[in-house]
């Protein structure tokens, strides 16, 4: 009787528990979306208002025709698509092929390599060495430079280095003995196992390029060079806003900028969401 007391006790505090949870996990739910709900209805709605409203009140696309339709806003955004896309496979690229080096046991200064990757994690070079190197790199006033300076991340190659070693090593072993080439079990063993790892880092890649406007704001001044977050601040921020031919109110221009900004990743997110949900703890468990 009394263990089965104690039972009973034990599945109330779990069941009140679950409805604490899911409450609270609701709120948070609710303050993320409501105002990502309130920029989507201003960007649909022909005149500009600041109270919240769950419709528009005249519903219209022409903030939304504008931004396709105005090359001084086309222009930026089909920079952003590409810097982040080029940006992504170059910091793929680097960051799981360092991350397999860092785990050859045997390489000669394999250990010396990795505490200079780390030390680059603490300590920095500052903004005007910086600077100068992508000056006579010839990445000043130029978009590639967002590409450049977001191709090599030692945090994402340190997570792809703990992924691989978590990797039984029975898999690279076997590999071995059958006569396979470092680069062979790389291709053919470690990648086919990094979905998740790879969905998760390039999806880490990808928004760091897609948002820089930092880098675009004190390198770039060339208005064809901008990405479209960097444009997208200056239409908000400095009312550097065009002309629309539809009718619909600055705001509801901005509001549009902004949902347009969000839009791919808001598309992107439920494909990947299986692969970035294993990815969150890549190097968090060892055998």
């Amino acid at each position: 009787m009394a263990e089965k007391a104690v039972y009973r006790q034990k599945k109330k505090k779990i069941k009140l528990f679950d409805i604490v949870n899911y409450i609270v996990f609701i709120l948070l739910g609710l303050i993320i979306l409501v105002p990502i709900w309130k920029v989507v209805v201003d960007s649909l709605n022909e005149v500009g208002i600041y109270q919240f409203r769950l419709w528009p009140e005249q519903f219209t696309l022409g903030a939304y025709k504008t931004i396709l339709e105005e090359q001084t806003l086309i222009r930026p955004f089909i920079n952003s698509v590409v810097t982040t896309v080029v940006g992504a496979l170059l910091g793929l690229t680097l960051s799981t092929l360092g991350g397999y080096v860092l785990i050859q046991f045997d390489m000669p200064g394999r250990g010396l390599f990795a505490t200079f990757l780390t030390i680059t994690m603490i300590f920095s070079g500052g903004m005007i060495p910086e600077y100068l190197v992508m000056k006579e790199l010839g990445l000043v006033n130029n978009m590639w430079i967002l590409v450049v300076k977001h191709g090599m991340s030692v945090y994402n190659l340190v997570l792809m280095r703990n992924f691989f070693e978590g990797i039984p090593a029975s898999l690279y072993e076997s590999a071995r003995i059958d006569g396979c080439t470092p680069m062979g079990i790389f291709f053919r063993i470690v990648l086919p196992l990094s979905k998740a790892a790879l969905a998760s880092i390039g999806l880490m890649f990808a928004v760091g390029v897609w948002n820089d406007y930092s880098t675009v704001k004190i390198y770039i001044t060339d208005p064809l060079q901008v990405n479209f977050q960097y444009k997208l601040m200056v239409m908000v921020a400095d009312g550097d806003t065009p002309n629309t031919s539809y009718g619909v109110s600055q705001t509801t221009l901005h509001n549009a900028g902004i949902i347009m900004a969000i839009l791919p990743f808001m598309m992107l997110y439920p494909f990947l969401q299986k692969y970035f949900v294993k990815g969150v703890n890549i190097g968090a468990v060892k055998e």
